[in-house]
């Protein structure tokens, strides 16, 4: 256990819930942020607190560690990004090949303003969900951004921050199973029934991998890592 404090950027969604139950598992303090940047699938949001009261209510142990919620409002970034997660555009691939669900500078912003906060209140480790393994091509979730993220907040904030993104080499199906190994099949409930992935934002249906429109990007990496973490 690692006395140290730890900040997780948590959105609602699978990853960031995972995120959280392995920082619960490391850390003997953790607290955690959320964004609101007017984002379309912005029903993940009002999932936040529900999975934070369960994870304390099902596991006591994590329940003493686990401490402020912090959510930061971005409205710029809607208001400057013109993308299928901030307006109500069909979700297509674009000229260039990268989806248009991809929002400009997101995670580069969300980990630089996590670093403010962690700064603020004393934490050293930050926890992300970004991941190369399983993804939709987003320039920002790539182990060489962040690593060069981490130097220039460092550089730039005269700290020694690290940065975890646990989900990195890991496809959606071993992610279901880290899920598992951290906290079994009440942690792989949990998420699958408080947390929020589906890009359009639909909680009006349930799927065995969770609520979700079934059909958008989001959504189709998680049925398929579930029927994948199913079959192991």
């Amino acid at each position: 256990m690692d006395d140290q404090g730890a900040l997780v950027l948590f959105s609602g969604g699978q990853d960031s819930a995972t995120c959280l139950a392995w920082a619960l598992a490391r850390f003997a303090r953790v607290e955690t942020i959320g964004f609101d940047y007017g984002q379309r699938h912005r029903v993940e949001l009002a999932c936040r607190a529900g999975l934070r009261a369960e994870l304390t209510a099902r596991f006591p142990a994590w329940a003493e560690r686990l401490g402020e919620d912090h959510m930061l409002r971005l409205d710029a970034l809607a208001e400057v990004s013109d993308t299928a997660l901030t307006r109500e555009a069909e979700i297509e691939l674009r000229a260039d090949g990268l989806p248009n669900t991809f929002v400009p500078g997101r995670n580069l912003l969300f980990v630089t303003f996590a670093a403010t906060v962690a700064y603020r209140r004393g934490l050293r480790h930050l926890v992300a969900g970004m991941c190369e393994t399983d993804y939709s091509g987003y320039p920002d979730c790539r182990d060489d951004t962040l690593k060069a993220l981490q130097v220039a907040i460092n550089l730039g904030m005269d700290r020694r921050f690290v940065l975890h993104t646990p989900l990195m080499w890991r496809d959606k199906a071993a992610t279901w199973a880290l899920a598992e190994t951290l906290g079994g099949s009440a942690l792989v409930d949990l998420i699958v029934e408080q947390s929020h992935t589906c890009y359009l934002g639909d909680r009006s249906r349930r799927h065995p991998w969770g609520y979700g429109c079934g059909a958008c990007p989001a959504c189709d990496l998680r049925r398929r890592g579930w029927d994948a973490y199913r079959r192991a």
